[in-house]
């Protein structure tokens, strides 16, 4: 399949590994569409994201999770990319009660709308992986997934907690598919992405 021959990582800090093709971006949020001016892309992949409780209000969590997210991907389409990959939530929905559910709805909304020749919404539960900082429900999660997650079939098993490795990994291959559209990828699409990357 197709590989890609440089990498460009946007980051708040610098990141703790390096490597020949990727170029590590230091970058300001505030003044993103001045730093990345420049920047030329053919695929972009979004990360952004916190929590209510991190963000310490509604209006913060909806600047990251939702305007924060919309301003670049538009600074990617500027940059000429034609596929986007964001990581979104199992569960989004505009219409939702819960904020965090609603407002990554509105984001995936917002995104849609921006028509990339290629939109993958990555959709996971809990994420699994090392962190600078956990967070209680974390932990749990680590603790039951291997025993809550088989016990989660059929539409359920979409609930089931991840991986971010695995995440990763299929959020790579879901862009090199080529596939044109708006894709939501929930647990089993994410597995069969990451381990075989098909559909």
């Amino acid at each position: 399949g197709r590989e890609y021959t440089r990498l460009i990582a946007l980051t708040r800090r610098p990141l703790s590994f390096e490597s020949p093709r990727l170029a590590n971006r230091i970058i300001r949020f505030d003044a993103m569409e001045e730093q990345l001016r420049a920047v030329a892309c053919d695929d972009a992949y979004c990360c952004l994201g916190t929590t209510r409780r991190e963000a310490r209000s509604a209006q913060a969590f909806r600047a990251v999770d939702h305007d924060l997210v919309l301003r670049y991907a538009r600074c990617a389409q500027a940059s000429g990319a034609k596929t986007l990959v964001v990581v979104s939530t199992v569960g989004a929905a505009p219409e939702s009660r819960y904020l965090y559910l609603r407002v990554k709805g509105e984001t995936e909304l917002a995104l849609e709308a921006l028509r990339f020749r290629s939109l993958h919404l990555m959709q996971p539960s809990l994420l699994l992986g090392k962190r600078s900082q956990w967070r209680a429900a974390e932990v749990f999660g680590r603790v039951l997934a291997p025993l809550v997650n088989p016990l989660l079939l059929g539409r359920a098993s979409q609930w089931r907690a991840i991986e971010a490795a695995t995440v990763a990994a299929a959020m790579r291959c879901a862009a090199l598919t080529g596939r044109l559209g708006t894709h939501r990828h929930t647990w089993p699409a994410l597995q069969s992405l990451a381990r075989t990357g098909k559909l």
